[in-house]
């Protein structure tokens, strides 16, 4: 695999400090973006997964039109569940028809290879590689066990989390069991990437905050650690990034992960605090931000690479995914502002 003409992203994620900092954002190929509207117009969104050439085309909208330094695939956390013989309409957000939870339901899934059952997504990693022609990286992801496993169980975005957590509580050998397998599945799923082509992935834990430390710790860390080590294995950084409460950022910075992902709801001096000087974050501005004006983002961002500068490396993103009311030309701006600073 031939080295990327701009390694600033790679660089940072090895520890090492480019000449600007790299940045790229979380849902950067999206619906604020009128290119993706058009394709969007034709297709629909399972459609456009599972077509690799215009994965590609989405994939690249960002990088020609923001100029960051990375590019991520196009796709959705939750189509490794094809593995599992189980179907996902969007509407726009996930809904699962027949939820999984009882070990009746457990037994009826079917825990097949990746590689053929979600060939798809290794395709579209080719295709993208190609277009991309070692222009920036490219970064592969998955979806956590639990965050994957929260849409399994609750059968759409929740807000309460009762059925996964009222498994956890009831049954905790049932729900061990079942992460167990997940995370068999999302190391497969990831080293099939690697092996395609992606030069670095993220593991995105977006529904962690749904649990309390000490839920955390017992039943979330120790399969999430063993998805971190044996991707780590495949020779690409891995990316972890768990959102939505930042008691859990210590514990999740032992676990041996390339770059930390910080969310917006800890200040990012803080958050290289917990985590340590000496480990290289990725994040960290809130994306609502993009909706202000522009001399609100330029501040935000500066400030942000300021305090990145106390990091052993820093990527700047978002702390989470980019709103779809986002005026492309303040992406932009970002941008430029954040290689400037």
């Amino acid at each position: 695999m031939s080295a990327p003409q701009n390694d600033s992203f790679l660089l940072a994620c090895r520890g090492a400090r480019p000449a600007r900092t790299p940045i790229w954002l979380m849902r950067q190929a999206g619906r604020y973006l009128p290119e993706y509207r058009a394709i969007r117009a034709k297709v629909s969104f399972e459609e456009l997964c599972r077509s690799p050439e215009l994965c590609a085309e989405v994939t690249l909208q960002p990088v020609d039109i923001l100029g960051v330094d990375a590019a991520i695939l196009f796709s959705d956390i939750l189509v490794v569940l094809d593995a599992l013989g189980v179907d996902v309409v969007f509407d726009p957000s996930p809904r699962i028809a027949a939820p999984v939870r009882s070990a009746a339901d457990i037994s009826r899934l079917r825990w097949g290879d990746p590689r053929q059952e979600v060939g798809y997504v290794m395709d579209a990693v080719r295709a993208c590689k190609r277009a991309l022609a070692d222009r920036v990286p490219l970064i592969g992801f998955c979806g956590a066990p639990f965050t994957t496993l929260s849409y399994l169980v609750e059968g759409q975005t929740s807000r309460e989390f009762e059925h996964i957590k009222g498994l956890i509580f009831r049954e905790p050998a049932l729900f061990g069991g079942l992460m167990e397998s997940m995370t068999t599945l999302l190391i497969d799923y990831l080293r099939a990437q690697v092996e395609a082509g992606v030069d670095a992935v993220q593991i995105f834990d977006s529904w962690a905050g749904a649990l309390g430390p000490a839920d955390f710790r017992v039943h979330v860390l120790p399969h999430l650690r063993r998805l971190v080590e044996e991707v780590r294995g495949a020779g690409a950084p891995v990316i972890l990034f768990v959102r939505g409460n930042a008691n859990l950022l210590a514990d999740a910075a032992t676990i041996p992960a390339d770059v930390i992902g910080i969310d917006w709801t800890i200040d990012l001096q803080a958050a290289i605090a917990t985590v340590g000087p000496e480990r290289v974050v990725q994040g960290n501005l809130d994306p609502m931000a993009l909706l202000g004006p522009a001399a609100l983002v330029e501040r935000r961002a500066r400030e942000i690479v300021a305090a990145g500068r106390a990091a052993r490396a820093h990527i700047f993103n978002l702390g989470h995914g980019i709103s779809r009311h986002t005026d492309p030309g303040i992406a932009k701006l970002l941008v430029d502002v954040v290689h400037d600073a």
